[in-house]
């Protein structure tokens, strides 16, 4: 794209052309509406019945629920690390995924809330947690760090809406009608007058301070769900970093699919370049290598001790019931695509795409495996149980109950994306050189 034919109104007409419903946007919300509709029917099954219709027992207690809990905080850290990290540090060229990555943000936190339900026998005590909750509990941490980080993603999101609403409200034939009211309001008036954007902008950068010991903190404390125990293989002093590194491969991998999706669907080949796809994807190896690293560290160190429990955990992982599953993960999710992303072939826009995908179903069965294997080898010997208590298999209402919370994150990620820009129109704009930016 030349930058120098480049005006205003292309750039809002670009930027904001898929602001519609259309044909395709029914098909896929209804779609999503009724797939979600029969995950609600089998969560009724389960509030109904009880938490026996699912696969969880009494030695294993948390299975696909938890899984899915941990998957879900993983992947709503990548608003920190475009935003965050990269957007602090100064890296111009994240501004077009910012958005990208906020809008995943928000989605994945809103949605692990009720995910916790899911496993809730007793939904109805939830508001026990925040009536009597202890601060020794560090179920009342996570509570607390998954709503403080869900709120500042969610005004993250905002913020930089504010302009880009009051440009596009007034702009005839931009956006539908109906919709223009809600820009109107939500837009807060924004003139831009130096001094609404010294506030924006200010508070724009507070947020992204404060964003990085909240996400930080969000997937250290749920990592400390788990390491407080001493079962074998979660009583680990580095299950925090573990957890957050784990968490940037699979918001990353989001992120890319994202990208991928937007650029075609919605035709932004001009703004998502095949840069964006390079950059990212050496974000990815990144921290792969890193969260490669605190894998090997995770396995070597107990099983250089070898003490019993390690053992048999360890066993299950790398030899017994969960082995091909483990090696599937580590070597097809990780390291295979560590390889693959050395090169800049695979970095191109759909390789990276697929391989992204990989990963990020590789990085739910990851969780899978850190909650599962470690609850089949309890410390008390297992006496005269059914077989199902002893080895963990889910029901297909416990599935579709799982599968619940993933669909309501992609109604909300539509529903954002589809009313709203992806990009940044302002700030994509003001990067541009368009100087007399003002809405008409």
């Amino acid at each position: 794209m030349d930058d120098r034919n480049l005006t205003f109104d292309k750039i809002s007409n670009d930027l904001a052309h898929h602001i519609r419903i259309n044909k395709g946007f029914l098909i896929w919300m209804g779609f999503l509406t009724v797939a979600l509709l029969v995950c609600l029917y089998a969560y009724i099954i389960q509030l109904r019945s009880g938490l026996g219709v699912a696969g969880i027992r009494d030695y294993v207690s948390w299975g696909l629920y938890i899984s899915n809990f941990v998957f879900f905080v993983a992947a709503s850290l990548v608003g920190m690390l475009i935003s965050g990290v990269l957007g602090l540090i100064g890296m111009k060229w994240v501004t077009p995924l910012t958005r990208f990555a906020e809008t995943i943000a928000v989605a994945f936190a809103a949605v692990a809330g009720l995910v916790i339900v899911s496993d809730m026998g007793r939904p109805d005590r939830l508001a026990y947690v925040f009536l009597y909750g202890r601060f020794q509990s560090p179920i009342l941490w996570d509570v607390t760090v998954v709503t403080t980080y869900f709120t500042l993603s969610l005004l993250l999101l905002f913020l930089p809406l504010i302009p880009d609403m009051a440009l596009l409200y007034k702009k005839e034939k931009v956006i539908p009608a109906w919709l223009k009211p809600v820009y109107r309001i939500l837009s807060l008036n924004w003139s831009n007058q130096p001094a609404q954007n010294k506030i924006i902008h200010r508070s724009i950068r507070i947020l992204l301070i404060l964003l990085i010991p909240a996400a930080l903190s969000i997937h250290t404390v749920t990592s400390w769900l788990f390491a407080f125990t001493s079962r074998a293989g979660w009583d680990s002093s580095i299950f925090g970093p573990y957890f957050v590194t784990g968490a940037f491969v699979a918001g990353s991998a989001a992120v890319i699919i994202a990208m991928y999706f937007y650029r075609n669907n919605y035709k932004l080949r001009d703004y998502i370049t095949d840069l964006h796809f390079n950059n990212m994807g050496k974000v990815l190896v990144l921290v792969s290598l890193v969260y490669l690293y605190f894998n090997i560290n995770e396995f070597l160190v107990p099983g250089y001790k070898l003490k019993r429990g390690d053992a048999i955990h360890l066993y299950e992982l790398l030899a017994g019931h969960h082995a091909f599953l483990f090696w599937t993960i580590q070597l097809g999710g990780l390291v295979i695509p560590c390889l693959l992303m050395l090169f800049r072939r695979f970095r191109r826009p759909l390789p990276l795409t697929l391989i992204s995908v990989v990963v990020l179903i590789a990085a739910w069965f990851k969780r899978y495996i850190i909650v599962v294997p470690t609850q089949e080898h309890p410390f008390l010997p297992i006496q005269h149980v059914p077989h199902n208590f002893i080895h963990y298999s889910p029901t297909l209402t416990e599935s579709l109950i799982t599968i619940g919370p993933m669909i309501l994150v992609l109604m909300i990620i539509t529903l954002i994306s589809k009313f709203f820009p992806v990009i940044p129109l302002y700030e994509t704009a003001v990067e541009k050189g368009i100087e007399n930016i003002h809405p008409d």
